[in-house]
């Protein structure tokens, strides 16, 4: 995708027409805004989710995982026969405590 694209970014979709899917943008195409939270990077690809939704997902482990199938309408990943998919599973006490949560 960098090849084609330049740099990228992720965004975790909040789950309105494209469900809550990853997408994936070229940097300058989507505008973070002051309500996202940069949760780390991917292969050096900043990865945000907005703020609200990671009140309701910090308590668990992100998995960007890239699966057969058709991406968002407005993600890099479309047409290319693969698409994000985002899988968690809550962290255990111990991760909790060493995040500091």
């Amino acid at each position: 995708m960098r090849a084609d694209n330049g740099d990228i970014l992720f965004h975790q979709s909040g789950g309105c027409c494209d469900g809550s899917a990853p997408m994936c943008y070229p940097q300058g195409d989507f505008l973070v805004g002051d309500n996202d939270v940069k949760l780390g990077e991917i292969g050096g690809a900043p990865f945000y989710i907005g703020a609200a939704q990671f009140e309701y997902w910090k308590h668990t482990q992100l998995i960007i995982d890239v699966v057969p199938g058709q991406g968002g309408m407005f993600s890099l990943d479309n047409g290319t026969g693969v698409r994000f998919l985002t899988r968690s599973r809550l962290f255990t006490d111990e991760e909790l405590s060493a995040l500091g949560a």
